[in-house]
């Protein structure tokens, strides 16, 4: 039960932090410099914990020389999926941006448990699952997707021949939400290699921030162009989005051995859609208030269902 909860409140901490580096990218004014800055914070908070921990960030030569390339890859995997939404949400706008990534981690995490990819804890996929996953989606449905067509349906919004130029960005969502299910198992068998799922979570931190400083460089020629969110005028817990990032992939890491991907996605999930609700509904961390709908609780309640179903079968 204790990782069940702790698997739900990781989730809570998603729709947190991204309301964190929003707020922060207004005072950046980039949203490839929010993500720097929010790697680079996380990644020294990790720094600090595995020395506190471990005593050491060093890494035996043989993790290297013994094991296949793909576990450090996890970093990476993280770094295209926090890409690839704000890369959609021009394109498809809020609600694909949010239910495609979850397709993909849905489908990825059924299929790393199914085959033990990643070297996860095998979990067959059964009729009962099957069905558990199902009811997941119509409760993401009725939460995501029908308030929002429900507010649009007396506008003419569909354009004739508009589907096939989304198409490769809607593909692009779903690819992005697998690769995010894959970073989690990665970092979990990771964190087996090097007994600490800290160390891994800082090894996953350090390689998004080497790649984003190689993005940022390429992009904005001059880095002392950057604007920074000092003044007082900026509140201090626009910085906060590093660490709280740090902690989901460090409780990720720690929970995909021990209860498999699958269910930890699935968790993770309903409370990253309860707390966006919650969210909205009282206009926390400057968001704007929008009251909940009688749609989005029979969802939510659909959710529940769903990990039942998945946790027990």
């Amino acid at each position: 039960m204790l990782y069940i909860l702790l698997a739900f409140v990781i989730g809570l901490m998603i729709p947190v932090q991204t309301a964190v580096n929003s707020r922060l990218r207004t005072y950046v004014l980039s949203p490839f410099v929010a993500s720097f800055i929010s790697f680079l914070v996380g990644t020294i908070f990790l720094f600090i914990m595995t020395l506190a921990t471990k005593h050491s960030v060093l890494i035996a030569p043989s993790i290297f020389f013994n094991n296949p390339l793909w576990i450090w890859l996890g970093g990476i995997f993280g770094l295209i999926g926090l890409t690839t939404n704000i890369l959609l949400f021009p394109k498809l706008g809020g609600v694909q941006t949010v239910v495609l990534p979850i397709m993909g981690q849905i489908i990825m995490s059924m299929l790393i448990d199914h085959f033990g990819l990643f070297y996860s804890p095998e979990k067959s996929f059964t009729i009962l699952r099957f069905i558990g996953i199902v009811i997941l989606l119509l409760g993401v449905l009725c939460v995501i997707v029908l308030p929002d067509y429900l507010r649009k349906k007396r506008q003419a919004i569909h354009i004739q021949g508009s589907n096939s130029n989304k198409l490769p960005f809607q593909l692009l969502g779903v690819i992005g939400g697998m690769l995010m299910a894959s970073q989690s198992a990665i970092n979990g068998h990771l964190g087996s290699l090097l007994h600490s799922a800290v160390h891994a979570a800082f090894i996953s931190f350090l390689v998004g921030t080497l790649m984003l400083f190689i993005v940022v460089t390429f992009v904005y020629k001059n880095l002392s162009n950057f604007n920074l969110a000092f003044g007082k005028d900026k509140p201090i817990w626009i910085w906060c989005g590093g660490i709280i990032g740090a902690f989901f992939v460090l409780l990720m890491a720690y929970l995909v051995p021990i209860i498999g991907t699958g269910l930890v996605v699935v968790i993770c999930l309903f409370g990253q859609i309860l707390c966006s609700i919650i969210i909205d509904m009282f206009g926390l961390i400057g968001a704007k208030k929008v009251p909940i709908t009688r749609v989005q609780m029979l969802g939510l309640g659909l959710l529940v269902c769903a990990v039942v179903m998945i946790r027990l079968f």
